[in-house]
Protein backbone atom coordinates (compact mmCIF):
# COMPACT_ATOMS: atom_id res chain seq x y z
CA UNK A 1 0.00 0.00 0.00
CA UNK A 2 2.77 2.41 0.96
CA UNK A 3 4.76 1.62 -2.19
CA UNK A 4 1.70 2.23 -4.36
CA UNK A 5 1.07 5.59 -2.71
CA UNK A 6 4.70 6.56 -3.18
CA UNK A 7 4.56 5.61 -6.85
CA UNK A 8 1.34 7.58 -7.31
CA UNK A 9 2.92 10.58 -5.61
CA UNK A 10 5.95 10.46 -7.87
CA UNK A 11 3.69 10.19 -10.92
CA UNK A 12 1.80 13.30 -9.82
CA UNK A 13 5.10 15.09 -9.25
CA UNK A 14 6.32 14.18 -12.72
CA UNK A 15 3.01 15.30 -14.23
CA UNK A 16 3.23 18.60 -12.36
CA UNK A 17 6.80 19.13 -13.62
CA UNK A 18 5.76 18.48 -17.23
CA UNK A 19 2.79 20.84 -17.05
CA UNK A 20 4.85 23.52 -15.32
CA UNK A 21 7.58 23.29 -17.96
CA UNK A 22 5.06 23.57 -20.79
CA UNK A 23 3.37 26.57 -19.19
CA UNK A 24 6.64 28.36 -18.40
CA UNK A 25 7.95 27.72 -21.91
CA UNK A 26 4.81 29.13 -23.49
CA UNK A 27 4.60 32.13 -21.15
CA UNK A 28 8.27 33.04 -21.66
CA UNK A 29 7.86 32.96 -25.45
CA UNK A 30 4.52 34.76 -25.50
CA UNK A 31 5.44 37.48 -22.98
CA UNK A 32 5.28 40.96 -24.50
CA UNK A 33 7.40 42.40 -21.67
CA UNK A 34 11.04 41.38 -22.12
CA UNK A 35 11.89 41.49 -18.42
CA UNK A 36 8.94 39.21 -17.62
CA UNK A 37 10.00 36.85 -20.39
CA UNK A 38 13.54 36.60 -19.00
CA UNK A 39 12.31 35.93 -15.47
CA UNK A 40 10.04 33.19 -16.80
CA UNK A 41 12.98 31.74 -18.75
CA UNK A 42 15.08 31.59 -15.57
CA UNK A 43 12.20 29.88 -13.76
CA UNK A 44 11.93 27.43 -16.67
CA UNK A 45 15.61 26.55 -16.29
CA UNK A 46 15.28 25.91 -12.56
CA UNK A 47 12.24 23.66 -13.01
CA UNK A 48 14.03 21.89 -15.86
CA UNK A 49 16.91 21.17 -13.48
CA UNK A 50 14.40 19.44 -11.17
CA UNK A 51 13.16 17.42 -14.14
CA UNK A 52 16.71 16.25 -14.87
CA UNK A 53 17.04 15.17 -11.24
CA UNK A 54 13.88 13.10 -11.64
CA UNK A 55 15.48 11.53 -14.74
CA UNK A 56 18.51 10.49 -12.64
CA UNK A 57 20.81 12.92 -14.45
CA UNK A 58 22.29 15.05 -11.64
CA UNK A 59 25.22 16.15 -13.82
CA UNK A 60 22.88 17.68 -16.39
CA UNK A 61 20.77 19.16 -13.58
CA UNK A 62 23.80 20.94 -12.12
CA UNK A 63 24.79 22.32 -15.52
CA UNK A 64 21.22 23.43 -16.29
CA UNK A 65 20.78 25.23 -12.96
CA UNK A 66 24.16 26.96 -13.11
CA UNK A 67 24.49 27.71 -16.84
CA UNK A 68 21.04 27.32 -18.37
CA UNK A 69 19.18 29.28 -15.69
CA UNK A 70 21.84 31.22 -13.77
CA UNK A 71 24.46 32.50 -16.19
CA UNK A 72 22.23 32.58 -19.25
CA UNK A 73 19.62 34.47 -17.26
CA UNK A 74 22.25 36.94 -16.10
CA UNK A 75 23.43 37.41 -19.71
CA UNK A 76 19.87 38.09 -20.84
CA UNK A 77 19.28 40.60 -18.05
CA UNK A 78 22.51 42.40 -18.90
CA UNK A 79 21.54 42.51 -22.56
CA UNK A 80 18.14 43.88 -21.58
CA UNK A 81 19.73 46.68 -19.58
CA UNK A 82 21.83 47.65 -22.61
CA UNK A 83 18.76 47.76 -24.82
CA UNK A 84 16.89 50.25 -22.64
CA UNK A 85 16.71 52.86 -25.40
CA UNK A 86 15.07 50.38 -27.75
CA UNK A 87 12.65 49.16 -25.11
CA UNK A 88 11.42 52.71 -24.42
CA UNK A 89 9.93 52.75 -27.92
CA UNK A 90 8.89 49.15 -28.61
CA UNK A 91 7.47 48.26 -32.01
CA UNK A 92 3.75 47.85 -32.38
CA UNK A 93 2.49 44.42 -31.52
CA UNK A 94 1.82 42.28 -34.54
CA UNK A 95 -0.30 39.19 -34.83
CA UNK A 96 1.58 35.90 -35.12
CA UNK A 97 2.07 34.95 -38.79
CA UNK A 98 0.23 31.88 -40.02
CA UNK A 99 3.41 30.44 -41.52
CA UNK A 100 5.13 30.43 -38.14
CA UNK A 101 2.27 28.50 -36.58
CA UNK A 102 2.29 26.01 -39.43
CA UNK A 103 6.01 25.42 -38.99
CA UNK A 104 5.62 25.00 -35.23
CA UNK A 105 2.86 22.43 -35.70
CA UNK A 106 4.96 20.55 -38.26
CA UNK A 107 7.94 20.54 -35.91
CA UNK A 108 5.78 19.28 -33.04
CA UNK A 109 4.40 16.55 -35.29
CA UNK A 110 7.88 15.41 -36.36
CA UNK A 111 9.15 15.36 -32.78
CA UNK A 112 6.05 13.51 -31.62
CA UNK A 113 6.48 10.91 -34.36
CA UNK A 114 10.15 10.46 -33.46
CA UNK A 115 9.30 9.93 -29.79
CA UNK A 116 6.48 7.49 -30.56
CA UNK A 117 8.82 5.55 -32.89
CA UNK A 118 11.33 4.86 -30.14
CA UNK A 119 11.54 1.21 -29.06
CA UNK A 120 9.90 0.28 -25.78
CA UNK A 121 13.14 -1.17 -24.45
CA UNK A 122 16.14 0.73 -25.79
CA UNK A 123 19.43 -0.98 -25.03
CA UNK A 124 21.52 2.19 -25.23
CA UNK A 125 25.23 2.32 -24.52
CA UNK A 126 25.09 1.98 -20.73
CA UNK A 127 26.36 -1.62 -20.77
CA UNK A 128 29.18 -0.74 -23.17
CA UNK A 129 30.29 2.18 -20.99
CA UNK A 130 30.08 0.05 -17.85
CA UNK A 131 32.24 -2.66 -19.42
CA UNK A 132 34.96 -0.14 -20.27
CA UNK A 133 35.01 1.80 -16.98
CA UNK A 134 38.14 -0.02 -15.87
CA UNK A 135 40.03 1.50 -18.81
CA UNK A 136 38.77 5.06 -18.32
CA UNK A 137 40.85 6.17 -15.34
CA UNK A 138 37.80 7.45 -13.43
CA UNK A 139 34.84 5.91 -11.61
CA UNK A 140 31.97 8.12 -12.76
CA UNK A 141 30.50 7.15 -16.16
CA UNK A 142 29.64 10.71 -17.21
CA UNK A 143 33.21 11.89 -16.66
CA UNK A 144 34.50 8.80 -18.45
CA UNK A 145 32.33 9.54 -21.49
CA UNK A 146 33.08 13.28 -21.62
CA UNK A 147 36.82 13.14 -21.03
CA UNK A 148 37.81 9.73 -22.37
CA UNK A 149 35.35 7.85 -24.56
CA UNK A 150 34.00 11.03 -26.17
CA UNK A 151 36.98 13.32 -25.69
CA UNK A 152 36.83 14.70 -29.24
CA UNK A 153 33.41 16.28 -28.62
CA UNK A 154 34.47 17.88 -25.34
CA UNK A 155 37.59 19.32 -26.95
CA UNK A 156 35.47 20.89 -29.70
CA UNK A 157 33.04 22.26 -27.09
CA UNK A 158 35.95 24.04 -25.38
CA UNK A 159 37.06 25.49 -28.71
CA UNK A 160 33.53 26.66 -29.58
CA UNK A 161 33.21 28.43 -26.21
CA UNK A 162 36.48 30.24 -26.84
CA UNK A 163 35.39 31.22 -30.36
CA UNK A 164 32.11 32.57 -28.97
CA UNK A 165 34.04 34.91 -26.68
CA UNK A 166 36.30 36.05 -29.53
CA UNK A 167 33.21 36.79 -31.64
CA UNK A 168 31.58 38.73 -28.79
CA UNK A 169 34.71 40.80 -28.22
CA UNK A 170 35.04 41.55 -31.93
CA UNK A 171 31.57 43.14 -31.89
CA UNK A 172 31.77 44.93 -28.55
CA UNK A 173 33.05 48.46 -27.93
CA UNK A 174 35.95 49.28 -25.64
CA UNK A 175 35.34 48.48 -22.00
CA UNK A 176 34.98 51.29 -19.52
CA UNK A 177 38.02 52.25 -17.48
CA UNK A 178 38.00 51.94 -13.71
CA UNK A 179 37.29 55.63 -13.21
CA UNK A 180 34.36 55.60 -15.64
CA UNK A 181 32.98 52.48 -13.99
CA UNK A 182 33.26 53.86 -10.46
CA UNK A 183 31.36 57.00 -11.42
CA UNK A 184 28.54 55.01 -13.05
CA UNK A 185 28.18 52.27 -10.42
CA UNK A 186 27.39 52.59 -6.73
CA UNK A 187 27.47 49.32 -4.82
CA UNK A 188 25.81 48.92 -1.45
CA UNK A 189 28.16 48.08 1.46
CA UNK A 190 25.87 45.14 2.26
CA UNK A 191 26.38 43.76 -1.25
CA UNK A 192 30.14 44.19 -0.93
CA UNK A 193 30.16 42.39 2.42
CA UNK A 194 28.12 39.57 0.90
CA UNK A 195 30.55 39.45 -2.03
CA UNK A 196 33.53 39.02 0.30
CA UNK A 197 31.74 36.21 2.13
CA UNK A 198 30.53 34.33 -0.93
CA UNK A 199 33.63 34.41 -3.15
CA UNK A 200 35.77 32.06 -0.97
CA UNK A 201 32.80 29.72 -0.57
CA UNK A 202 32.13 29.62 -4.32
CA UNK A 203 35.78 28.89 -5.06
CA UNK A 204 35.68 26.06 -2.50
CA UNK A 205 32.51 24.62 -4.06
CA UNK A 206 34.10 24.81 -7.53
CA UNK A 207 37.17 22.94 -6.27
CA UNK A 208 34.95 20.29 -4.69
CA UNK A 209 32.91 19.79 -7.87
CA UNK A 210 36.14 19.46 -9.86
CA UNK A 211 37.60 16.87 -7.49
CA UNK A 212 34.43 14.85 -6.95
CA UNK A 213 33.76 14.61 -10.70
CA UNK A 214 36.01 11.55 -10.96
CA UNK A 215 33.59 9.37 -8.97
CA UNK A 216 30.34 11.38 -8.52
CA UNK A 217 28.27 14.08 -10.28
CA UNK A 218 30.46 17.10 -10.94
CA UNK A 219 33.35 17.90 -13.24
CA UNK A 220 34.87 20.75 -15.20
CA UNK A 221 31.75 22.35 -16.66
CA UNK A 222 29.88 22.35 -13.36
CA UNK A 223 32.92 23.67 -11.46
CA UNK A 224 33.63 26.22 -14.17
CA UNK A 225 30.06 27.51 -14.04
CA UNK A 226 30.40 28.10 -10.29
CA UNK A 227 33.65 30.00 -10.89
CA UNK A 228 31.87 31.98 -13.60
CA UNK A 229 29.11 32.84 -11.13
CA UNK A 230 31.78 34.16 -8.78
CA UNK A 231 33.19 36.24 -11.63
CA UNK A 232 29.72 37.58 -12.50
CA UNK A 233 29.21 38.54 -8.86
CA UNK A 234 32.55 40.35 -8.92
CA UNK A 235 31.55 42.23 -12.07
CA UNK A 236 28.23 43.22 -10.51
CA UNK A 237 30.15 44.60 -7.53
CA UNK A 238 32.26 46.80 -9.79
CA UNK A 239 35.40 44.66 -9.97
CA UNK A 240 37.29 44.70 -13.27
CA UNK A 241 40.49 43.25 -14.71
CA UNK A 242 42.77 46.18 -15.38
CA UNK A 243 46.38 46.87 -16.25
CA UNK A 244 48.70 43.97 -16.91
CA UNK A 245 46.11 41.32 -15.93
CA UNK A 246 43.97 42.37 -18.90
CA UNK A 247 46.80 41.51 -21.30
CA UNK A 248 48.60 38.22 -21.72
CA UNK A 249 47.54 36.72 -18.33
CA UNK A 250 43.90 36.99 -19.40
CA UNK A 251 44.62 35.44 -22.81
CA UNK A 252 46.56 32.62 -21.17
CA UNK A 253 43.71 31.88 -18.81
CA UNK A 254 41.19 31.82 -21.64
CA UNK A 255 43.12 29.38 -23.84
CA UNK A 256 44.52 27.28 -20.98
CA UNK A 257 41.75 24.66 -21.06
CA UNK A 258 41.82 24.11 -24.81
CA UNK A 259 45.62 24.26 -24.93
CA UNK A 260 45.97 21.69 -22.14
CA UNK A 261 43.48 19.41 -23.90
CA UNK A 262 45.45 19.63 -27.16
CA UNK A 263 48.80 19.24 -25.37
CA UNK A 264 47.70 16.03 -23.64
CA UNK A 265 46.17 14.70 -26.87
CA UNK A 266 49.46 15.28 -28.68
CA UNK A 267 51.62 13.99 -25.83
CA UNK A 268 49.96 10.57 -25.74
CA UNK A 269 50.59 10.21 -29.46
CA UNK A 270 54.31 10.57 -28.82
CA UNK A 271 54.13 7.39 -26.75
CA UNK A 272 52.57 5.50 -29.65
CA UNK A 273 48.90 5.80 -28.65
CA UNK A 274 46.09 7.29 -30.69
CA UNK A 275 44.81 10.84 -30.25
CA UNK A 276 43.31 11.22 -26.74
CA UNK A 277 43.98 7.55 -25.95
CA UNK A 278 45.30 7.91 -22.41
CA UNK A 279 47.69 5.31 -20.98
CA UNK A 280 45.77 3.31 -18.37
CA UNK A 281 48.35 3.96 -15.64
CA UNK A 282 48.07 7.75 -15.94
CA UNK A 283 44.56 8.20 -17.35
CA UNK A 284 43.08 9.48 -14.08
CA UNK A 285 45.85 12.04 -13.56
CA UNK A 286 45.68 13.28 -17.15
CA UNK A 287 41.89 13.68 -16.95
CA UNK A 288 42.21 15.61 -13.68
CA UNK A 289 44.87 17.84 -15.26
CA UNK A 290 42.62 18.56 -18.25
CA UNK A 291 39.59 19.20 -16.04
CA UNK A 292 41.51 21.58 -13.76
CA UNK A 293 42.67 23.68 -16.70
CA UNK A 294 39.22 23.50 -18.31
CA UNK A 295 37.52 24.61 -15.09
CA UNK A 296 39.59 27.78 -14.93
CA UNK A 297 39.11 28.58 -18.62
CA UNK A 298 35.37 27.87 -18.59
CA UNK A 299 34.83 30.07 -15.55
CA UNK A 300 36.90 32.92 -16.99
CA UNK A 301 35.31 32.65 -20.46
CA UNK A 302 31.74 32.68 -19.15
CA UNK A 303 32.49 35.64 -16.88
CA UNK A 304 34.02 37.55 -19.79
CA UNK A 305 30.98 36.73 -21.92
CA UNK A 306 28.81 38.25 -19.21
CA UNK A 307 30.97 41.36 -19.22
CA UNK A 308 30.50 41.56 -22.99
CA UNK A 309 33.55 43.78 -23.45
CA UNK A 310 37.24 43.22 -23.59
CA UNK A 311 38.85 44.54 -20.39
CA UNK A 312 40.76 47.80 -20.66
CA UNK A 313 44.54 47.64 -20.77
CA UNK A 314 44.83 50.93 -18.95
CA UNK A 315 46.65 51.26 -15.63
CA UNK A 316 45.08 49.45 -12.73
CA UNK A 317 43.34 51.56 -10.13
Amino acid sequence: MGAAMTEAGLFLLDLLLVLTLLCLAWWSLAATDLFKGIVLFIAFGLVLALAWVRLDAPDVALAEAAIGAGLTGALLLTTLSKLASSIDNPPAKRSSPVLLWVLLVMLAAVLGYAIMSLPQQAQGLADTVASQMGNSGVEHPVTAVLLNFRGYDTLLEMAVLLLALIAAWSLAPRAATSCEMDEALTVSPIVLALFRMLIPLMILVAAYLLWVGAHAPGGAFQAGSVLAAAGVLALLCGKRLEGRLAGWPLRLGLVLGTAMFVAVAAAVMVGGAHLLQYPLASAGKLILLIEAAATFSIGLTLAMLFSGQRPSRGPAS
